[in-house]
């Protein structure tokens, strides 16, 4: 799971726009089948290493490491409109609790090239 911080903000500039506005959202939206964030579930920080930045994707980040975002309440929402894209809104509360955490390396980066080649 993924998560775009508003204004292309990265985690730490989001982290301390945050801690001066306590009313701040994420939007998120996923189309897969994995679980929902639970009470504890933390949110991933994406950081670019400019030493292992890969020139076909510069603005890439090369790095993740466990947040110092922790999501303490979560609500689910189940749309009943049959026009609505969506099967329903799942919002989750978080606070602001630093852990120091290790970054751990992104896998690379596979182009379409590189992908019609594996098949």
């Amino acid at each position: 799971m993924s998560y775009e911080y508003p204004n292309n903000l990265d985690s730490k500039g989001f982290s301390d726009l945050a801690l001066h506005n306590s009313l701040y959202s994420i939007e998120h939206f996923d189309s897969s089948s994995r679980a929902l964030p639970t009470p504890g579930y933390r949110l991933r920080e994406y950081h670019k290493i400019e030493q292992f930045a890969d020139s076909r994707f510069p603005e890439s980040s090369t790095h993740s490491r466990v947040g110092d975002w922790e999501v303490t309440r979560v609500e689910e929402y189940s749309s009943e409109l049959p026009i609505n894209n969506f099967q329903g809104i799942v919002i989750c509360y978080c606070h602001y609790s630093p852990v120091t955490t290790s970054l751990e390396p992104l896998s690379e980066i596979q182009g379409t090239h590189e992908l019609q080649e594996a098949v």
